[in-house]
């Protein structure tokens, strides 16, 4: 007898200590919540509750439309649970005598069988009806269009309709409401399974061997753009980022323009070209104007005119450019690029020539 009322004693005690922990669950997940709906001044991380973009816009509406359906599912059963716990609680004055048994009862049966179906065909109709619009969206006439290739661990951008390669970088136009101008993206990979995705402007899209799958951008406003690849692909996949910027009309022009020149020639630097074709550069990097031809590395026509190397894995400077050739590893493990084993003399040639490349 003892026993059982030291058992009923600490029945409150277990009772709060379930709730507090039931409450703390539900403090953590609005905390996410608000973590992901913060503004980017708040939160360096891209965020699908911060879009800037049409398709972007559609998993916004949709996230938020399944985020309240099952938010107010929680909210009830939390709510039910809650009443039956402490309303059906062991007294002591039950201890002798057995609870009320219900063997079945048609109506909850029914409830809980065609209320979780209703959900799920809603939830269901209103997810198609989003990946339709998105995938299915018209080309229009003036849209840009870009091939993007994933290698291992970069990214290759190519825009057939303008003579135009680059990597790791994506320019793209705003596009105006009033005279929409999306990009259009064909997505190909060169070796293993990869995804695409910006978050604040499009949702995630895989790039497969021997497969092309299609994405769209339709930016609101100009700016930068963060990004990344979103499958695992190799020892790298983390570094695999990618830098989307949303230009002006007039200053995507200017762009394409500068980039539709060809390799800048300073006899100056000569020396540092000479190494670039006397070694293996030329096999894996192209150079518009020289012999390298290579397509298993990104382009370095314009290396100059990219803010970042290595997939965005370090700032475009001298010293990580020196450093990038010299030891790859050091800055990205386990990428594919090997290391050059130059002189320092070669090296130092070598940089300067590439900084020539605007």
């Amino acid at each position: 007898m003892r026993i059982v009322e030291t058992i009923h004693k600490a029945d409150w005690p277990a009772i709060i200590s379930r709730v507090t922990g039931v409450t703390l669950l539900l403090a953590g997940v609005l905390l996410a919540a608000g973590l992901c709906a913060a503004t980017p001044q708040g939160n360096s991380v891209p965020s699908i509750f911060d879009s800037h973009s049409t398709p972007a816009d559609s998993i916004r509406h949709l996230s938020f439309f399944v985020l309240g359906v099952t938010g107010l599912i929680f909210l009830v059963v939390f709510s039910l649970l809650s009443y039956v716990v402490v309303k059906f609680r062991s007294r002591a004055a039950d201890t002798e005598r057995e609870p009320a048994q219900v063997y079945g009862s048609t109506q909850i049966e029914l409830a809980w069988t065609i209320i979780p179906i209703l959900i799920v065909v809603v939830l269901f109709l209103a997810t198609a009806r989003v990946i339709h619009a998105i995938q299915d969206a018209p080309k229009p006439a003036e849209a840009v269009e870009v091939t993007a290739v994933g290698h291992q661990f970069w990214w290759e951008f190519r825009y057939p309709g303008l003579g135009v390669v680059t990597a790791n970088e994506l320019h793209i136009p705003v596009s105006d409401p009033a005279r929409p101008t999306p990009t259009f993206l064909k997505l190909l990979s060169a070796d293993t399974d990869h995804s695409f995705w910006i978050p604040q402007l499009a949702g995630k899209t895989d790039l497969i061997p021997n497969r092309v799958n299609e994405t769209w951008l339709d930016p609101h406003q100009t700016g930068l753009f963060l990004g990344q690849c979103a499958q695992y692909c190799g020892t790298q996949h983390a570094k695999m980022l990618l830098r989307v910027y949303v230009d002006s009309p007039e200053d995507f022009k200017v762009w394409v323009r500068r980039q539709q020149q060809p390799a800048n020639e300073d006899e100056k630097e000569a020396k540092g070209r000479h190494v670039f074709e006397s070694t293996a550069c030329l096999n894996c990097h192209a150079i518009s104007g020289t012999n390298g031809t290579g397509r298993f590395g990104p382009d370095l026509t314009h290396l100059m005119s990219r803010r970042t190397i290595a997939s965005g894995a370090a700032e475009n400077n001298s010293q990580n450019l020196r450093l990038w050739i010299q030891n790859p590893d050091s800055i990205k493990p386990g990428s594919l690029m090997p290391a050059m084993k130059l002189s320092d003399t070669e090296l130092d040639a070598l940089v300067r020539y590439l900084e020539t490349l605007q």
